[in-house]
């Protein structure tokens, strides 16, 4: 029997609501924790980001504000201000009711426009835990009519540092209250936090299936002993020229230092940190998911709220700490039915973090050679020759044709096509391939060997040839 929203016992508002945005089915998540919470009890939700959590506790929220008061009666706590954004936003999609006032607060935007809006009225609050915690010290966030706390992502909360503002935030909120935390595992720490905080919670465990999506093509480069990274990924990417992707870094400086060697090589690519201020990263959003930047270097925290439709690659270049993290970044890619490519980039020293992976994935990896010269060139090639087919068949190209019967009186026709090839092939090669870039993919060489300044090898002297004559 297939569950449907309404048997979870929402109204019937509700379903036909949801039925027009497109819900018409809830995940194992929603379809575990939205009775519970209906019922009044305390929840503690273990699932994965992408499994429906948003709605799992947003919904039956919903059913219970007080839509009349505009005093705040739900909070939900977030790690990042990009989940804030998203989990606002959710929200709003669930309910189409004028009377409801939602409001995302977050550090990186002005507080006094944050405390008027709460002096206006505001029902539900979703937030990041700084700036909860200040404006509940200023006075102009009030908890007295709370009957609603939610933590979102409480790992990743706990794992950033929140635990102590979190801690506050509770203490200060009515004894009387309906708490849920929602996270992807259940650390010692998330446990005490329930214990002391929640009221003898439901405890509902999701299995994500371990294996990754089918979808999702799996390859792993081995660096070279002697190269360093950023060398071995600017071949990969020429050979498989993303469309789209996103490319895992562990640290902002690592973010910054890659995002300024691909601008260098002229890709369209651009970093995303927590060091962006929130308008930068909300443009930067924006930018990608309208095509208008190709590829972001992202650290894991940050890109907790970067979700962009038809990602064509996901690119561990850094690979993370845990499986889970694997799966979880990999699968934002190869969605809806749709075939992606992930790529990991591994040193010899990282190879039993892969074996790690293949046993929680159950299968097994396919190893990758990094693309040679000839093989990037030939790549380039063909793709010139599809573009000149599409041309060919354009009309734009009569404008053209006078200066051919011009050049016709002193060169070969076939001549002049394949100089007019050469010069459209020199200026879309990338400039790292270039000779004077010194660039070679013998797997031995070090980067000495491509360095501008770097003292040149001594010739070795070779025999000449014995003549057969």
């Amino acid at each position: 029997m297939t569950l449907s929203f309404h048997s979870l016992g929402l109204s019937e508002a509700r379903v036909r609501h949801l039925e027009k945005a497109g819900f018409t089915s809830p995940t194992p998540i929603q379809a575990q924790a939205i009775p519970h919470l209906l019922s009044g009890r305390d929840v503690v939700g273990l699932a994965q980001t992408g499994t429906g959590k948003t709605a799992a506790f947003s919904l039956p929220m919903l059913e219970q504000i007080d839509l009349n008061n505009h005093a705040v009666q739900a909070l939900i706590l977030t790690p990042t201000r990009e989940l804030a954004v998203q989990v606002y936003q959710s929200i709003r999609t669930f309910s189409d009711d004028r009377r409801l006032h939602v409001l995302p607060i977050y550090g990186g935007q002005s507080i006094d426009l944050q405390i008027r809006r709460l002096q206006k009225g505001v029902q539900v609050v979703v937030g990041t835990p700084g700036r909860v915690l200040d404006l509940l010290s200023r006075g102009d966030l009030k908890l007295n009519k709370l009957s609603w706390i939610v933590l979102d992502e409480a790992d990743e909360m706990l794992n950033m540092g929140f635990i102590q503002d979190v801690e506050k935030i509770l203490a200060q909120a009515p004894a009387e209250r309906q708490t849920a935390f929602f996270s992807a595992t259940m650390e010692p720490s998330i446990r005490e936090l329930a214990a002391k905080f929640l009221r003898s919670p439901v405890t509902i465990n999701v299995e994500q299936p371990k294996a990754a999506p089918a979808k999702i093509n799996q390859l792993v480069y081995i660096v070279p002993r002697g190269w360093t990274k950023a060398r071995a990924l600017q071949p990969i990417l020429e050979m498989e020229d993303p469309e789209s992707a996103l490319i895992f870094v562990r640290t902002r400086k690592a973010a910054a230092e890659l995002t300024r060697q691909l601008q260098a090589a002229g890709h369209s690519v651009d970093e995303y940190h927590g060091d962006l201020s929130q308008s930068q990263r909300e443009r930067l959003l924006l930018r990608f998911r309208q095509r208008q930047v190709r590829w972001v270097v992202a650290t894991d925290i940050a890109a907790r709220g970067l979700h962009v439709d038809d990602l064509t690659h996901v690119i561990n270049y850094d690979l993370p700490d845990s499986v889970e993290s694997y799966v979880h970044r990999i699968g934002r890619t190869g969605r809806a039915g749709k075939e992606g490519t992930a790529i990991s980039l591994i040193h010899p020293l990282d190879k039993r973090k892969l074996r790690d992976i293949e046993r929680h994935i159950r299968q097994r990896l396919e190893i990758g050679t990094i693309p040679t010269r000839a093989q990037i060139e030939a790549r380039h090639l063909q793709k010139l020759q599809d573009q000149l087919r599409e041309a060919l068949a354009g009309e734009r190209i009569a404008s053209f044709l006078p200066i051919v019967a011009q050049l016709s009186e002193e060169f070969e026709p076939h001549t002049i096509a394949a100089a007019a090839l050469q010069m459209a092939y020199d200026q879309t090669r990338p400039s790292w391939m270039r000779v004077e870039h010194g660039y070679t993919d013998d797997p031995a060489g070090d980067e000495t060997r491509t360095r501008p300044g770097a003292p040149k090898p001594k010739p070795v002297k070779r025999k000449a040839p014995v003549s057969s004559q």
